[in-house]
């Protein structure tokens, strides 16, 4: 049997939420519960009662952004040479 060597696996979305995610800024608010924000995702915010909660809430919140902005072809930003803005060459989302 033969093995596959040197084949990068490329997870586009996974890699590009990723990337997002490690520019998340959290805040310790005077109740003890926590927001969190991804400033280059203009409305991409969370809330949680502890820093885990907060975290998964904002990755939801960013899934949830990104697949509407997609569907209505709102601006995405460009993430470590990730640009989701590209048009398929071949058919659109919505076929699928």
């Amino acid at each position: 049997m033969k093995s596959v060597k040197n084949i990068a696996t490329k997870f586009i979305i996974s890699d590009y939420i990723h990337n997002l995610l490690a520019l998340a800024e959290y805040d310790k608010l005077e109740d003890g519960t926590f927001a969190g924000r991804i400033p280059k995702c203009k409305g991409v915010i969370s809330f949680g009662a502890t820093l885990k909660e907060c975290q998964d809430e904002l990755r939801s919140t960013l899934e949830d952004w990104i697949l509407v902005g997609i569907k209505f072809g709102h601006p995405l930003p460009v993430i470590a040479k990730i640009n989701l803005n590209k048009k398929p060459a071949h058919a659109s989302v919505g076929t699928l």
